[in-house]
Parts: C-alpha cells; structure tokens; sequence
C-alpha cells in the first residue's frame, strides 16, 4: 500500500505542474482569474452527471472539481498566502462550527431547526467579521448584498439577493404584489420592442426577468431548475423535429414552419405531463 493518499499524490501532481523549471509551460502560465472560469464550468458539470443519475460520469467530473481547488490553493501557495491545508483546515473548523447538535451538546429536532442554528451561527460569524475589518481600518460593513457574487449566473445572483432583500423585510407581502409587478414589467417590454429602443429593451427584458424569478421565488421554484427543465424539454422536441424529418431525408432548412409546427406538436403529445406547453 502507497504511503501517500490520493490528495497527496494530487497536490504534488499540481506542484510539478506549476513548477517554473520543469513544468507545463500552460499550467505555470495560468493565475487565478484565468483559472476561474474552468472552475465555474467543472461545478456545472458535477451538477450536469447528478442531474443524468450517472454516477461513473460524477467520479470523474468531481476529480474535475477537486483538481480546481488544488489548483488554486497551489497558487495561493506560491504567494504565501495559504495551502491546501490551511482550505481543508478552514472548512472542518466552518462545518463543527455549524453543527453544534453533531459535534457539541446543541439540539436539533429536524432540517428547520438546523437551517435556524446555521443562519443563527453565520449572523455571529458576520458579526466578527466586521469587528476585525474595523480593527483593520477597513468598512465595518460591505452591504446586505456583498456576499452574492456578481460571478454567479444571472438567475442565481437574483435569486439570491432577493432572498437576502426578504430576510430584511424588502419584500411584497405576498406572491400578488410579485405578480403585479411582472406584469408591468412585460408591458414595459412590448413598449421598448414597439419603440424599438434596443438599449431601454435590454434594461426592460432585464427587469422582466428578475420580477420572474421574484414570483419562482414566492412560489418555492427554484428558477434556474424551472428554466433548465424547459431547456430539457425544448431539447428533446427539437430533436423529435429533426429525427421525423429526417426519416423522410430531409433536414429542418428543407422544411417549412407548419411541418415542423406539426412535428413539434407530435412530439409534445407523446409527453403527456403537466406543464408541457
């Protein structure tokens, strides 16, 4: 049996390949910024195999990950700033922070009553936190929304900072007011597209979408699974259209709207669920 774990094999992996003299010349180029955007994309792919149920395929998307997190911890490194270890370190210390009811002599009778403790124990970190930034010369407080990074995709970023809106009382009261205002907001769409105003429409389409993810949120949707199941769904007619054209050897430029129209509503009829528009 070898006498070093994976992890370790992997951070001297990682090591040898940011190593200036010796190792991959792409690897000793990148910096965090360049990095970043494959670390976004490896996450999505972690979540793409556990949403297919394919387990084989999430073993080697979540290596993906995890080669991401050794990457910029071996940066960090090289900047003396923090290791690998000093990461793995921080998050144990985070998780029996916030498990008093595991790993101390706290209670907590279901999910509700941990999600309660969770945000109990990070509003005191918080707290700490703005006594240090103070102590440092810095502002004691960066905003409500600071922690909602503006890399996350759009949906998600609304979503969240209309969740961090509503704990503060910045909210409709109930899911009618939300719907009020998308309907205001789709009425001030169709007016930019009627005065062709292309800057205005961009802002508007904007608004209309975050009232809509105001009403998913009021509703308990989850917004970005709602859109990617509609995606899932638009993908599996569109290519019923191009299998049932294909048949006939034909391709869609070949077609004409109605035929593909008529196809699509095929498609939509074997579906037979819910929601199926």
């Amino acid at each position: 049996m070898s006498e070093h774990r994976p992890i370790d094999r992997l951070i001297s992996v990682m090591a040898d390949l940011r190593d200036p003299e010796r190792g991959c010349p792409w690897d000793v180029k990148q910096d965090f910024s360049s990095i970043a955007p494959y670390t976004i994309e490896e996450a999505y792919e972690v979540a793409d195999a556990i949403e297919r149920a394919d387990l084989e395929d999430l073993r080697e998307e979540l290596g993906d990950l995890l080669l991401q997190v050794v990457f910029h911890a071996r940066m960090a490194e090289e900047a003396g700033v923090f290791a690998f270890d000093d990461v793995a370190d921080a998050i144990v210390e985070k998780m029996v922070r916030r498990h008093p009811h595991v790993f101390g002599d706290g209670t907590a009778a279901d999910p509700a009553a941990v999600k309660v403790r969770w945000d109990e124990i990070k509003a005191e970190e918080k707290a700490k936190r703005r006594e240090k930034r103070l102590r440092q010369g810095l502002p004691a407080d960066p905003g409500l929304l600071a922690d909602v990074p503006r890399s996350f995709p759009g949906l998600l970023q609304a979503l969240k900072m209309q969740e961090k809106a509503a704990k503060v009382g910045f909210d409709w009261p109930d899911i009618s007011g939300a719907l009020d205002k998308l309907k205001e907001e789709i009425a001030e769409v169709e007016a930019e597209i009627a005065a062709d105003d292309r800057e205005r429409l961009t802002g508007e389409i904007g608004d209309a979408l975050f009232a809509m993810v105001n009403v998913a949120r009021k509703s308990g949707i989850d917004p970005d699974a709602a859109l990617r199941r509609t995606n899932e769904k638009f993908r599996c007619r569109f290519e019923a259209v191009e299998h049932g054209l294909s048949k006939d050897g034909r391709s869609m430029k070949d077609a004409a709207l109605d035929e593909m129209e008529a196809l699509w509503q095929v498609a939509k009829s074997r579906e037979g669920s819910p929601g199926s528009d």
